[in-house]
């Protein structure tokens, strides 16, 4: 099966599972920004959670199913229609040769998903077919989607109509609170980073997020070796507006790494969007193990086998 992608809108991606273990060759990790929808979205077409789908930013999109299949749209809500007929999120849909699915832009997050199932096929890269831009590697031709293409989609047996259960439909909102913990480079100039609001800015992508708002002055900014750097990192360079670091960030860095975003509240990052405010929530180490274990028992007691 095929599928034409009729409006690719600002960027549009193949993700997947992620490009594990070869951070130390400098290569990401990539993958969903919001993980966690992107796999909701695959266990209600049947695939497996790090199945590769589509990853819509912002909208508009639309593509035109070449063949029959079940499809479905987690992640940022926006206005959608198939064959100029309002559906739903968070629902299993089916679609036959033809039809014409059109999303609009969100009002509130900055991703959406879109599953089909039996997943799309993208050029895989060291096990992963997740699309990493600024390398061009994996995804379609190790580029965002544009308008004409023709993606190909492999076969799956027709699922069980599925909706996913309330407790994971995970509100959006123009502000997001995000539980942290101490990085590396915390000093005690830190401690109003729990109490400031910031905001994100324009300068945004997969790599990250740059924030506006008050933070320390950190004076040896410039003697800090470099060291290993995950998503969810809250770097400070020098300019002194903090980075929020995303799936395509770089695997190391110098500038101070001040926060950590825990992993029970790292999928959320994916749908900040620019001019959202930002809150972060202090955790302790033994608060944010407690905080995963919940958020994982909560995802795995529907999809079974996924780790946040």
């Amino acid at each position: 099966m095929t599928l034409r992608i009729m409006n690719a809108g600002p960027q549009a991606t193949l993700q997947g599972n992620q490009r594990a273990g070869y951070r130390y060759s400098g290569i990401p990790s990539s993958g969903p920004a919001d993980p966690v929808s992107h796999a909701i979205a695959n266990h209600l077409v049947g695939n497996h959670a790090s199945t590769t789908g589509i990853e819509i930013t912002y909208g508009p999109f639309s593509v035109e199913f070449q063949a029959s299949a079940a499809i479905a749209l987690t992640g940022a809500v926006a206005p959608t229609s198939l064959n100029g007929r309002v559906v739903s999120f968070h629902e299993t849909l089916f679609v036959k040769q033809g039809d014409f699915l059109e999303v609009g832009r969100p009002d509130h997050g900055l991703r959406t998903y879109l599953a089909i199932s039996g997943g799309v096929v993208g050029d895989e890269f060291l096990g992963s077919e997740s699309t990493y831009i600024p390398a061009g590697l994996g995804g379609f031709d190790g580029r965002a989607l544009r308008s004409g293409d023709v993606v190909e989609t492999s076969p799956r047996t027709k699922p069980r109509r599925e909706t996913t259960p309330e407790t994971l439909q995970f509100p959006l909102g123009n502000s997001f609170a995000l539980r942290a913990s101490e990085g590396p480079d915390y000093t005690g100039d830190c401690t109003h980073l729990w109490t400031e609001q910031y905001k994100a800015t324009r300068r945004a992508s997969r790599i990250g997020i740059e924030l506006d708002g008050a933070f320390p002055k950190i004076h040896s900014i410039a003697n800090l070796p470099s060291a290993g750097i995950f998503p969810g990192a809250l770097q400070l360079p020098p300019q002194g507006r903090g980075f929020l670091l995303l799936p395509d960030c770089q695997t190391t860095g110098g500038y101070p790494h001040i926060l950590q975003v825990n992993r029970s509240d790292r999928h959320l990052l994916g749908q900040i969007r620019p001019g959202d405010s930002i809150l972060f929530l202090h955790r302790t180490r033994e608060q944010a193990a407690d905080d995963l274990i919940k958020k994982q028992k909560l995802i795995a007691s529907w999809i079974g086998g996924f780790r946040v």
